[in-house]
């Protein structure tokens, strides 16, 4: 390696080390929003520490609101509740803190273990850490994101990604080392984050066939299967029997198959998608998370091309790319999410059409990218560069508006959590009444809130859209259990406030007061006869 490059690249790896550890304690004292999955696993933790059995979420119950309903959660891996309360434990912190803690370290811990993978799958310390700046400054990477908004398993499953793969590397013979990994990181990616089980089961692959590679035939390839198969089963059939047959899970309701266009064309668009943060910047192509920018056909069409592109990109890293094992984890993961993803949209499972979901596969092609462009025309350099410097000030315009709503704006309560979607003054007068209340049911419309209530029951609903098409079976509340206080923002005056204090007939006599000049409480005292 030329000594330019090396000093640059070594000065890349300090700046990236410095400024991850400066954004970690800046985080410490603006403690990041919720993501709403986040949220419903904080409420998992808040039952549990009221009380109630490991991993399970309790609530007012709608046939009987006097009675409680219990659900174990399937729906999301528990870590992303547990690694926090570990710190907050350790450390006597409230929660805020403790998720930017978790934030901080899993960050760190990410970036080393993929730049640890990408210089052992064969790319040189100087495109590994130009590979790291550019997965710093993709939102679609979700690195910038969880300093803004907590988004839970995500943050934990990018901190051990890279340290899975690289022992997918690592890994030569088999031994009582293999079987111990493989074991160990099916239980570990799992307590991250659940959708983690399709990538080990690609990473496995990916290990059997360098094991097996070198082999004399095909017994050779058996014997070398079985020492990774036991193992994995194993490890997933224990995740089976002690967690997901306890309840259901996304994948456990089929709505039918039903094939378009975008069925299978999603998840082979990805390596741009999720690579260069498209989905992002459109607020979502199929999954709007904000308001679309494109109409739904122009989103469909747009993925079409990106997914010819995308093969083409694979195909052309695969032919250039000297590293054999880096060609076989591109594939197999490739072909893995294609087949994976491709089967749920198929068979319309709850899984969104995110490109989140694939944040594996941006990452991989990344160093092939680096790598195509470090030996192709000047031109084409300084092309990706100003393409990448567009997108840096992207997500660090994201970062820096994050950071200041979350000082100068949000509200703050017994949690430290970023509340955005309730004001200062609106909260106090909330946690008052939760302590002057023992019997009460607080209800919102933002699930994040209820994590403030430390005394009474909480009801979340489902905000009602413009259009005010709701399912009055899924919003209606029967019976009478105490004083009833719902805090909605003043713009559901209207037809919406009507719709919500519908939802709860054994309540009478409800009296509005204005917590804020943007929230109202709706209190309710009297049963109705």
């Amino acid at each position: 390696m030329p000594f330019t490059q090396t000093r640059f690249y070594k000065i890349i790896l300090w700046a990236t080390g410095i400024t991850v550890i400066t954004l970690g304690i800046i985080l410490f004292f603006i403690p990041p929003a919720l993501f709403p999955d986040a949220a419903n696993g904080l409420h998992v933790l808040r039952c549990m520490n009221l009380g109630g059995p490991f991993n399970v979420f309790t609530a007012p119950d709608q046939s009987d609101i006097t009675q409680n309903y219990d659900e174990y959660m399937v729906w999301w891996s528990p870590g992303q509740y547990l690694v926090p309360y570990f710190f907050k434990l350790s450390s006597s912190v409230n929660t805020g803190q403790a998720l930017s803690i978790t934030v901080a370290l899993a960050q760190i811990c990410g970036l080393a273990g993929f730049y640890t993978f990408f210089k052992k799958i064969g790319f040189t310390p100087f495109v590994s850490v130009l590979s790291l700046l550019f997965i710093i400054c993709q939102l679609a990477f979700a690195f910038f994101v969880p300093y803004v908004f907590y988004s839970g398993g995500e943050v934990l499953i990018f901190a051990f990604e890279g340290w899975f793969l690289y022992g997918c590397v690592v890994l030569r013979k088999t031994d009582w080392k293999l079987l111990l990994f493989v074991l160990l990181s099916g239980w570990i990616g799992f307590f991250c984050k659940s959708s983690f089980l399709w990538m080990y089961a690609a990473g496995l692959c990916c290990l059997w066939i360098r094991l097996s590679s070198g082999g004399a035939g095909v017994i050779e390839w058996i014997k070398k299967g079985l020492w990774i198969g036991i193992s994995a089963a194993l490890s997933v059939g224990s995740i089976y029997i002690f967690f997901l047959s306890k309840g259901q899970s996304p994948a456990s309701v089929s709505k039918g198959i039903k094939f378009a266009a975008e069925t299978f064309t999603f998840p082979l668009s990805t390596p741009l998608l999720s690579g260069f943060s498209l989905d992002d910047f459109f607020h979502g192509l199929l999954f709007n998370f904000g308001k679309p920018m494109v109409a739904h056909q122009w989103a469909v069409l747009i993925v079409v091309a990106l997914a010819i592109l995308s093969v083409w990109l694979v195909i052309t890293i695969v032919r250039k790319v000297p590293s054999s094992n880096y060609k076989l984890f591109v594939l197999v993961f490739y072909g893995a999410a294609f087949l994976f993803f491709g089967v749920i949209y198929l068979r319309q499972l709850n899984i969104s059409y995110e490109a989140r979901h694939f944040r594996i596969i941006g990452i991989l092609v990344v160093p092939g990218i680096i790598y195509l462009i470090s030996i192709s025309k000047r031109i084409y350099q300084v092309a990706f560069t100003v393409l990448c410097l567009g997108i840096a000030a992207y997500s660090f315009n994201y970062l820096f508006k994050g950071f200041s709503i979350n000082k100068n704006l949000s509200a703050k309560g017994n949690t430290g959590i970023s509340q955005i979607n309730i004001d200062q003054q609106s909260l106090n007068a909330v946690m008052k009444l939760d302590r002057e209340n023992k019997n009460a049911v607080f209800v919102f419309i933002s699930n994040d809130l209820g994590l403030e209530i430390m005394h009474n029951r909480i009801i979340t609903l489902s905000p009602i859209a413009d259009d005010f098409k709701i399912d009055m079976d899924e919003y209606t509340y029967d019976g009478f259990a105490g004083p009833l206080f719902i805090v909605l923002p003043e713009s559901y005056n209207g037809p919406k406030e009507k719709l919500i204090m519908k939802s709860f007939p054994g309540y009478a006599g409800f009296n509005l007061s204005m917590l804020s000049d943007k929230y109202v409480l709706y209190a309710a005292k009297l049963k109705r006869l």
